[in-house]
């Protein structure tokens, strides 16, 4: 599913409220949450639960990030961490936040404490931000303070989503140029910085590549790099036979392969599908597929989710491609 805009969000949600002048008493709202077809997203505020778990992790929270900034005084908090993040539009790989995060001021401007993590940290305010009227951490602060809080894979995904807005404008090549300036900046802000987990930010930010559309993409490349592999490409172009041109997510010169990470939604979400039923992507997939390897003569190894948890069970999948690391 595409990610949750804020205005959809706001969309989405309803007020205690309103839900009251539509003819809902308090004890019909209870109702309605215990029997599973409402869900309270925070105090006074409620979604559908058939939009609630059609949502992935980065819809939920940003429902619940938007729920608590309804329920505070102007101007609101100011959220950092994961709550800024899926703000700024961020993926949040293997991370599901169990409250919203925001800064210490003047705890007394909110009305919406309960469910919120309040995080007492270091905060120039030239990094604070306002993405559709919600105050958060800018993208390059949000960056960093997840670089250094999550799992590296994790915090790699992030990265990698940031510096392709940065430095890859047609969504394939990066630009050498941007690249190195994003990472120059990161570099000096992270310098500035003496939380726990920098050393870590500095790593993920030389790691990060925004050629890697797709969180799959981004754990794939922290796992290829565990398993020692070092010579590999990512978004290669191959000029098909009917005058397309096909990019491949990874390439493995040395096994003569290339790679591809296929999520599922790719096949099942119908936001993904255009219209299109399964077994005609499926068919679509396998022409591609087809004209790559009659062009190149080479194999193409597909993986999921499932194949990158852990550095063994991509190098196993891979193996079953012949594509083993040098």
């Amino acid at each position: 599913m595409p990610p949750l805009t804020i205005a959809q969000a706001r969309l989405l949600l309803s007020s205690r409220s309103l839900l009251r002048a539509r003819g809902f008493t308090d004890r019909e709202l209870a109702s309605q949450v215990s029997a599973g077809r409402m869900h309270r997203v925070r105090r006074g505020w409620y979604v559908g639960a058939e939009d609630w778990n059609s949502q992935w992790t980065e819809g939920r929270h940003l429902l619940e990030v938007v729920a608590t900034h309804l329920n505070s005084d102007p101007p609101g908090p100011l959220f950092v961490g994961a709550s800024a993040a899926v703000l700024h539009g961020l993926p949040l790989y293997a991370h599901r936040p169990a409250r919203t995060h925001a800064l210490v001021e003047h705890r007394g401007h909110t009305s919406g404490r309960t469910g919120v993590h309040w995080h007492d940290i270091a905060f120039d305010h030239a990094d604070e931000a306002s993405v559709d009227d919600i105050r958060c951490s800018s993208l390059p602060r949000t960056v960093l303070d997840l670089a250094a809080s999550l799992r590296f894979e994790g915090a790699v995904a992030v990265a990698d989503a940031a510096l392709r807005r940065a430095a890859v404008p047609d969504g394939y090549i990066q630009s050498a140029e941007l690249a190195d300036r994003w990472r120059d900046d990161l570099g000096r802000r992270a310098d500035a910085l003496s939380t726990r987990g920098i050393r870590q930010a500095r790593a993920v930010i030389e790691f990060a590549d925004g050629r890697a559309q797709l969180p799959g993409e981004s754990v794939s490349r922290v796992q290829l790099h565990r398993l020692g592999f070092t010579q590999f490409d990512l978004q290669v172009p191959v000029a098909g036979p009917d005058g397309k041109t096909y990019w491949m997510d990874f390439a493995f010169p040395r096994s003569r392969r290339f790679g591809e990470f296929d999520g599922k939604g790719k096949y099942l979400d119908p936001a993904f599908m255009g219209g299109r039923t399964t077994e005609e992507i499926l068919f679509a997939e396998k022409r591609r597929e087809d004209a790559v390897r009659g062009v190149t003569g080479w194999g193409v190894a597909r993986w999921g989710f499932e194949h990158v948890t852990t550095p063994d069970a991509l190098g196993a999948r891979l193996r079953a491609f012949g594509i083993a690391p040098p």
